[in-house]
C-alpha cells in the first residue's frame, strides 16, 4: 500500500508562518492582497513515489490569517506543462480553468490568477505583495529608472501587464536572465521576490520593501502634495466629527442609489493632510493604480470641491450635484471600454467620498468591505505621496483599469460570493441592548446580517454584547441614557459614524415600577414615563431625522407589552407608559409612511427568564401581587396563556426579525402579540 502524504509538510508550516508575518504588517500588503507560495516534494499517495507540489495562497484569501485550508495545492509538472498549450496573451484567461487540471487530490482552495507567477518561477519560495513603497516606484512616471537607481541589478523592472499567465512567463524570463536578482518591481502593480528557502524569500521581500521606503525617504522632497490650501485645514476634532455625522446619512443615501451600502468613516492624519494640500484635486482625479486598490475603491473617488468652512446646506447641495455627475461619468467610462462580452455595469455610485477638512467616507456591502475600501484608499494616498516625492504619480491607463474591473475572472469570483443574509446592509440600533430582550434582539439582528449599535445605560454591558456579536465590524457599543436628548443624539451620532447611518431602530429600553395607585409617587410616574414614553419618542425622532436624510426608508420597532392593552393590578405607571408607546406606533406609522419608514410594535407577555427588568426587582413585585413565589412567576404567566408556554427573550427577537426581515414589507402600524395567547390582550 502506498504511503500517505503528511498532514502538514514542514515547508507548508514555514510558508504559513512567513505569510502571517508579512500579512500582519500593513506596510507590506493590504488585507486579502498579495500572495505567497512554497514548492516541496511529497509522496504521491497513489504511486508511492515522489511528486513535486506547489502550495500557494488560494483565491480571495488573506496572508495575515492564512490557514492550510486556504492554500491551493498543485502538481508542478502539470502546471509547467501548460507552457506547451498556452494559446497566447489574447486567450490567457483560458489558463485559469486549466489550473483545475493541475490540482493535487482535491487541491485545497481555488487557485488564484497569480498561480502562474509562482509556479513558473524556479525558486522554491515566492512572495507577491503590494507594499505602498513598492507601488510608489511602480506608479512613478520614471519608475524603471528609479528602480534601477534604488536597487541596481538586484531588482528588475517589469512593465505593466495585467495579472495572468503571460505575467508569470515574463517574471520567469527575468529570473532566468538575471541570476543575481532577488525580485522585480511590477509597473503599476507591486513587487515579487523569491528565495531558495522560506527565510531567504522573506528576507529578500523585506529588502525590497524597506529599501524602497528608505530610498523614498532619502531621495524624496519634503512636501510632495504641495503647500496647504488656504481654508482647507482640518476642522477641530469635535467640530469635524459632528460635521461628519451630519453628512454621513446624506452621503450614504447618495451612494446607495443602485444598492444599499454600509459605511466607514476615517479622519486619520494622512487623509486630512492629503485633502488639505494643493495637489489633492489633481491626484484624486487620477484614481488608484494597483489592481487590488481600484477593485475596492473604484476607478476614482468622489471629491467634494469645497473648503470645510462652507455652509452645511451648500456642501449638501454640492454633494448631490457631484454625485449625479459622478454617475454620468462612470456610465460613460463603462460605455467607452465595454465590449459585447463585458459583464454588465455593476453600479455607478462611488465607493470613496473625500470631504476636505473632515475626512473620508468609504462604502461596501458590509462594514468590513467598507473599512477595507478606506484602508486601500489610504494605501493609495501613501503611494501617491511616494511617487510624487521622487517623480510624478502616473497610474496605469484607464482602459487597463476597466479590463481588470470588468474582467470575467473577477465576475466569476463575485458569482461565488454567498447570497446575502436578509438584513445585510441594514444598520440597527437597539436600546436596552445590554441584557434580556435587547440582547436577544441584537443577537438575532446581527445573525441575520445587520450591523448593530448596542445602546445601553450600562456601557460595560453594551460592550460585552457588542463583543459577543463579533466586534467592530459587526457591532459597536454605545452608552446611552434614553431620557436625555443629548444622550440620544450622541448615541445615534456614534452609530452613524460607525456604520454610515441607521435603518432599523428598536425601542426596547425600559424599567418597571409596580405599585398601587395610592403608593405611586409623582417621581415614580415621571421616571417610568421619562425612560419609556419620552425615551422612545426621543429615539424615534432622532432616528427619523437620519432615515429621512438617507432617503432609504427604514424600520422603527417598539417593544411594548400586553400591559399596553390589558389593565393589570398595581401597574398604573408602567401600564400607562406602555399604552403611550403603543399609540406612538400608530401615530408615527401615519406620519412617517410617506418616507418609506415603517413603524410597528411587539407586545410580549411577562418575560421572566433572562430579563434585566425582572431581575432588577420587578419580578419580586409582580410575584407578590399575584401571590406566587418569584421563582415560579414564569410558570404562573405560562399557565394563564392559551398555549401554556413561557415567553423568552428569543421569542420577542423573532418577532422583531419577522417585522424587519423583508417578508412584511407592506406592514406598518401593527402590534404583534408575543404572549402565548392572552385572551384579554387580543387586539380589536
Amino acid at each position: 500500500m502506498a504511503a500517505t502524504v503528511p498532514t502538514v509538510h514542514p515547508e507548508v508550516t514555514a510558508l504559513l508562518e512567513r505569510a502571517h508575518r508579512l500579512g500582519s504588517d500593513p506596510r507590506n500588503t493590504n488585507y486579502a492582497g498579495g500572495n505567497a507560495s512554497a514548492k516541496a516534494t511529497a509522496t504521491d499517495p497513489v504511486t508511492g513515489g515522489p511528486v513535486e507540489l506547489m502550495y500557494v495562497k488560494g483565491s480571495g484569501g488573506d496572508l495575515g490569517t492564512l490557514t492550510e485550508a486556504g492554500l491551493a495545492v498543485l502538481r508542478l509538472d502539470r502546471l509547467r506543462a501548460l507552457r506547451e498549450v498556452y494559446p497566447g496573451v489574447e486567450r490567457e484567461d483560458e489558463m485559469v480553468a486549466a489550473f483545475d487540471y493541475c490540482l493535487h487530490g482535491r487541491g485545497g482552495a481555488a487557485p488564484s490568477i497569480d498561480t502562474a507567477m509562482h509556479g513558473l518561477l524556479r525558486a522554491p519560495h515566492v512572495d507577491h505583495l503590494h507594499p505602498d513603497s513598492g507601488i510608489a516606484l511602480a506608479c512613478a512616471a520614471d519608475g524603471e529608472a528609479l528602480t534601477k537607481e534604488c536597487f541596481g541589478d538586484r531588482v528588475v523592472w517589469v512593465p505593466w501587464r495585467r495579472p495572468g499567465f503571460q505575467l508569470g512567463l515574463d517574471i520567469a524570463a527575468v529570473e532566468a536572465a538575471h541570476p543575481e536578482a532577488i525580485g522585480v518591481v511590477l509597473g503599476g502593480h507591486g513587487i515579487t521576490a523569491w528565495g531558495a528557502t522560506s527565510e531567504e524569500c522573506e528576507r529578500n521581500t523585506q529588502r525590497i520593501i524597506r529599501g524602497a521606503e528608505e530610498f523614498l525617504a532619502e531621495r524624496g522632497r519634503a512636501e510632495p502634495f504641495g503647500p496647504v490650501l488656504d481654508g482647507y485645514e482640518p476642522l477641530p476634532e469635535g467640530e469635524r466629527r459632528a460635521r461628519a455625522a451630519a453628512l454621513a446619512p446624506l452621503i450614504r443615501g447618495l451612494v446607495s442609489t443602485d444598492a444599499r451600502r454600509v459605511g466607514h468613516f476615517t479622519d486619520s492624519p494622512a487623509v486630512l493632510d492629503f485633502l488639505s494640500r494643493a495637489a489633492h484635486p489633481r491626484l484624486a482625479a487620477l484614481g488608484t493604480s494597483c489592481p487590488d486598490h481600484f477593485l475596492r475603491t473604484k476607478v476614482r473617488p468622489l471629491l467634494l470641491d469645497l473648503p470645510p468652512g462652507a455652509p452645511p446646506a451648500e456642501a449638501a447641495a454640492r454633494l448631490r450635484k457631484l454625485h449625479a455627475g459622478y454617475r454620468e461619468e462612470y456610465a460613460a467610462y463603462y460605455t467607452r471600454y465595454a465590449t459585447a462580452d463585458s459583464p454588465a455595469l455593476r453600479g455607478a455610485d462611488p465607493a470613496i467620498v473625500l470631504v476636505p477638512g473632515i475626512g473620508m467616507f468609504s462604502f461596501g456591502k458590509d462594514k468590513q468591505t467598507a473599512r477595507v475600501a478606506g484602508e486601500f484608499y489610504l494605501n493609495a494616498i501613501n503611494v501617491m505621496r511616494g511617487a510624487e516625492a521622487v517623480s510624478s504619480y502616473a497610474p496605469i491607463e484607464e482602459s487597463e483599469k476597466f479590463r481588470i474591473e470588468y474582467w470575467e475572472l473577477e465576475e466569476a469570483k463575485l458569482r461565488r460570493t454567498p447570497a446575502p443574509k436578509p438584513l445585510a446592509t441594514r444598520i440597527a440600533l437597539v436600546t436596552g441592548g445590554g441584557s434580556g430582550i435587547g440582547r436577544a434582539i441584537a443577537h438575532r439582528l446581527a445573525a441575520e446580517g445587520a450591523a448593530v449599535a448596542v445602546a445601553d445605560l450600562d456601557g460595560e454591558r453594551a460592550r460585552t454584547v457588542a463583543g459577543e456579536l463579533g466586534g467592530p465590524d459587526r457591532a459597536v457599543a454605545v452608552t446611552a441614557d434614553v431620557s436625555s436628548e443629548q444622550g440620544i443624539a450622541d448615541a445615534l451620532r456614534a452609530a452613524t459614524l460607525a456604520f454610515g447611518g441607521v435603518d432599523l431602530v428598536v425601542n426596547n429600553a425600559g424599567i418597571s415600577i409596580s405599585k398601587p395607585l395610592l403608593e405611586t409617587t409623582a417621581a415614580d410616574w415621571d421616571r417610568q414615563h421619562a425612560i419609556m414614553a419620552r425615551g422612545s419618542f426621543l429615539v424615534s425622532r432622532e432616528a427619523a431625522r437620519i432615515m429621512t436624510e438617507q432617503g432609504l426608508g427604514g424600520d422603527i420597532v417598539y417593544i411594548v407589552s400586553k400591559n399596553g392593552v390589558v389593565a393589570g393590578p398595581d401597574n398604573i405607571a408602567y401600564g400607562a407608559a406602555k399604552a403611550d408607546q403603543a399609540h406612538q406606533v400608530r401615530l408615527l406609522a401615519a406620519e412617517l409612511g410617506g418616507h418609506g419608514i415603517r413603524v410597528n410594535g411587539v407586545n410580549p407577555d411577562g418575560v421572566v427568564r433572562g430579563s434585566g427588568i425582572f431581575a432588577g426587582g420587578w419580578g419580586a413585585q409582580r410575584a407578590a401581587v399575584y401571590g406566587v413565589p418569584e421563582e415560579k412567576l414564569g410558570e404562573f404567566y405560562a399557565r394563564r396563556t392559551l398555549l401554556g408556554r413561557e415567553v423568552l427573550p428569543e421569542h420577542v427577537a423573532n418577532a422583531v426579525f419577522a417585522l424587519t426581515g423583508g417578508e412584511l414589507s407592506h406592514t406598518t402600524g401593527l402590534h404583534i402579540p408575543v404572549d402565548a395567547g392572552v385572551a384579554a390582550a387580543f387586539l380589536r
